[in-house]
């Protein structure tokens, strides 16, 4: 009997599906759309994610991110998103939103990753993930709780 690794074998299938679906997103044309986030007096300019195809692209065509600038994942419905930072270029803090439009949960400082990454989950559920430069959250002293807008 043949024994295979399944790690081994789900990280092929896992790039399988990955690389044709990168290469569709460079070439497809994408509008790109911009939301305000604000937090306390802070007005970020996020742009939004809310298609498969923008959520897993996420920031990592980017090489920086200007400061109060982010990205806006916005999915159907609150559930515990994950996310992870297959080829990122900068660290970045994730803020996890409900439905109220409250932070129910924030990881800092999450380092870039190009194989075996790990997907950061969230205690709560959430409808919206906010990314933001790395030290955002500490600068602005942002906390589980505290509530945004969006416009």
């Amino acid at each position: 009997m043949k024994k295979i690794n399944i790690l081994g074998f789900l990280s092929v299938l896992g790039l399988l599906v990955i690389i044709p679906t990168l290469l569709i997103i460079r070439f497809l044309p994408s509008e790109t759309h911009y939301k305000t986030v604000k937090i306390s007096d802070i007005n970020i300019k996020a742009e939004v994610a809310d298609t498969t195809l923008k959520r897993i692209e996420g920031l990592m065509s980017k090489k920086t991110l200007p400061d109060n600038e982010g990205m806006l994942f916005i999915f159907g419905e609150e559930n515990y998103h994950g996310i992870w930072m297959v080829n990122m270029s900068f660290s970045i803090d994730i803020i996890w939103v409900n439905k109220n439009l409250e932070i129910v949960d924030i990881t800092e400082d999450v380092q870039p990753c190009k194989i075996n990454c790990p997907v950061y989950l969230p205690d709560e559920r959430a409808l919206y993930v906010l990314e933001v430069n790395s030290g955002f959250t500490k600068k602005n002293k942002l906390q589980i709780g505290d509530t945004i807008a969006i416009s």
